[in-house]
């Protein structure tokens, strides 16, 4: 076991290297490679809008970014680097995602001051393809992978924990759980079809409809540092972050005038992304019904995942369990109403998820059983929810926008978790599944510098109680952010 674990590591390790050099590669090249491929498009696609006061500005132009498309292949990135201080935090990770736990955590443990990464957004590199091969009738693809812009390293939330086994929370770096598990496609891996009148067809590792819609109408737009939505991919991921991105899955989507539809479905047993078997999952099943009225736009979500997997390091490893994890397994559902109203520069946004817990229905093997990215886990809890957990999440915010160039955002976001022990006297911090809340409030502001580039500033104050700061060092944070990110 000690071996092959040491094995899939060292796999792991050589995927790494070669998806950051090539994510590296990629964005050295792009200033070198993109007027040549402006150049050399098609006609149809390479008309570029015409020069513009906004052209020019403390990065030069960056006219060059406007069209990065070649045959209907388009590369694309983003890179978001800045600085942070937190009242309760812990050391960056190079592999975590967001690299910083931007909101109290189990292990926050003291002040942090340090550079940051991935605040507003996710870094990531990818090529995306619209092609059409008949009349109303294209081809289309997304290859993409989240990176840390600071080491280069791929996003691998579950690594992060990896390294925190047989750690005490005092003394672990930032971790955490996520559907980005050091994939050499950790964002996207898909194709499909999309029709002018019949709506779109993909097929393989892409978004789930939920996660689609929680960026959408999250105030904060998906940010790490300013969002508890963004950061914390519950929401998203009906109840456990690994689902908020869905492999081998199929999903359609169409709108009907000013109605739209969707469905996505998970196939249960080994997932796969571009052939290689990254874990082994019950299936998943989604649909989304929506639509706009005037400045209104909505949407309902219901979702159902089995056999969903949440991990966490291993306490006391032994050395067989060498870059092991833990793992509690559930069957989820949830129902999520979600909203935004537009007022000429000011747009208000709202949503309600309610989340079931239960013990699955089908068991995964206690023993040799693989989460996704490969990873081994040595231990399955699958009867956490005697008593289901109900999870209930809720948000509101308002960005209103000063200037052409200038949003500001203020939003709160809350969680509340029944008292799901069995027990009707636990109602305390005592145990995590006492009753509890979690209560965050956020403001930030983004100022466009020119087209390309954005900087950005703000904070965000989180707060737990009950249940749900159980095994805390800490039960509030203040986080503050200022960073700069450059598209593309």
């Amino acid at each position: 076991m000690y071996t092959n674990s040491m094995t899939r590591q060292g796999q792991r390790r050589l995927s790494g290297l070669l998806a950051g050099g090539v994510a590296s590669v990629a964005l050295l090249t792009v200033a070198a490679v993109a007027p040549a491929l402006a150049a050399d498009a098609p006609p149809a696609q390479s008309q570029a809008a015409a020069p513009t006061a906004d052209s020019e500005g403390p990065l030069g132009s960056l006219g060059f970014l406007d069209n990065l498309t070649y045959y209907g292949v388009t590369l694309y990135g983003t890179v978001d680097v800045g600085a942070a201080w937190q009242s309760h935090g812990n050391a960056r990770d190079r592999d975590f995602a967001p690299g910083l736990e931007y909101m109290v955590s189990k292990n926050s443990n003291h002040s942090v001051r340090t550079v940051a990464s991935n605040g507003l957004s996710q870094s990531k590199i990818g090529l995306s393809g619209n092609e059409e091969f008949l009349d109303g009738y294209a081809a289309i693809f997304k290859l993409e992978t989240g990176f840390d812009p600071l080491s280069l390293h791929l996003s691998d939330g579950l690594k992060s924990m990896a390294y925190a086994d047989g750690v005490s929370n005092g003394n672990q770096n930032s971790n955490g759980d996520s559907s980005r598990a050091g994939q050499l496609f950790n964002g996207a891996a898909y194709a499909g079809i999309k029709t002018k009148d019949y709506g779109t067809l993909t097929l393989g590792r892409q978004n789930g409809l939920l996660a689609d819609d929680i960026v959408t109408y999250d105030p904060q737009g998906g940010s790490y540092a300013f969002s508890v939505i963004g950061y914390s991919g519950a929401a998203a991921g009906i109840g456990d972050t690994q689902d908020a991105r869905l492999d081998s899955s199929i999903k359609y989507v169409e709108q009907y005038g000013p109605f739209r539809i969707g469905g996505q479905y998970q196939v249960a047993g080994k997932q796969y992304s571009l052939g290689s078997a990254t874990g082994v999952s019950g299936s998943a099943t989604e649909f989304d019904l929506g639509g706009d009225y005037k400045n209104f736009s909505g949407d309902v979500v219901f979702s159902n995942k089995k056999d969903a997997i949440s991990a966490g390091p291993i306490a006391s490893p032994t050395a067989a369990q060498t870059g092991m994890l833990t793992g509690t397994v559930s069957d989820n559902s949830s129902v999520a109403f979600m909203g935004k109203y537009t007022m000429g520069p000011a747009k208000i946004y709202g949503g309600y998820e309610r989340i079931r817990f239960a013990n699955p229905n089908s068991l995964l093997p206690t023993n040799g059983s693989t989460d996704i990215g490969g990873y081994m886990l040595s231990s399955l809890t699958q009867s956490a929810y005697m008593t289901n957990k109900i999870l209930q999440i809720y948000w509101t915010g308002l960005k209103y926008s000063v200037t052409d160039k200038l949003d500001v955002t203020g939003a709160y976001y809350g969680y509340n978790q029944n008292n799901y022990s069995g027990n009707p006297a636990c109602t305390s911090w005592s145990s995590s599944k006492c009753s509890g809340n979690l209560n965050a409030v956020s403001l930030a502001a983004v100022y466009n510098v020119q087209k390309h580039f954005d900087v950005y500033g703000g904070a965000m104050l989180s707060q737990v109680n009950g249940g749900l700061s159980n095994g805390y060092i800490h039960e509030h944070s203040i986080d503050p952010m200022v960073g700069a990110r450059l598209s593309f």
